[in-house]
């Protein structure tokens, strides 16, 4: 596993579970949540398996959208360990394929990302991630590297993607 700290930022990838970052120094897991309050398949699984403080603070994040940020490209922090944070971003619409393709949002997880930079440099921390977008919300990785390169790698952060495997 990379030790991330103090390296030239970019984007390694590694094996392993993105739910269990592996280096040094502040760390952000990174991940794609609906825009309907549903948590329950996919890689959150792994998260409330660790801790139960990312799934209580979406669905309250959720519920109470009339009067926040919830929506497409937020982003919620919430901190698991003193050195570990959960980024919950809004980056689908729903959770199934329809007349509009699947449920990823490409612009979505763009502003996600960006804010995520910016919450990751007030940090100094690492992001963690799996392929985001690309599993339950059926994004192409292809689509979405692009962008973790350009509004995370491109401005001082380091990010590892995670293989489960």
């Amino acid at each position: 596993m990379p030790q991330l700290s103090g390296a030239r930022p970019g984007l390694t990838v590694v094996k392993g579970d993105a739910s269990s970052p592996q280096a040094r120094g502040p760390k952000i897991i990174a991940h794609v949540c609906n825009d309907i309050g549903g948590w329950g398949k996919g890689f959150v699984l792994a998260l409330s398996k660790r801790w139960s403080g990312p799934e209580a603070e979406y669905r309250a994040w959720h519920r109470g959208r009339a009067g926040n940020d919830f929506g497409l490209g937020a982003v919620q922090l919430v901190r698991v360990l003193p050195d570990v944070w959960v980024a919950n971003m809004v980056g689908q619409r729903g959770i199934r394929t329809g007349s509009a393709g699947p449920p990823v949002r490409y612009e979505a997880i763009e502003r996600c990302l960006t804010a995520l930079a910016g919450h990751a440099a007030a940090l100094e921390a690492s992001v963690h991630m799996p392929r985001i977008g690309c599993g339950l919300a059926g994004g192409k990785w292809e689509r979405v590297e692009p962008l973790v390169r350009e509004r995370l790698c491109a401005q001082g952060v380091s990010v590892a993607v995670y293989d489960f495997g």
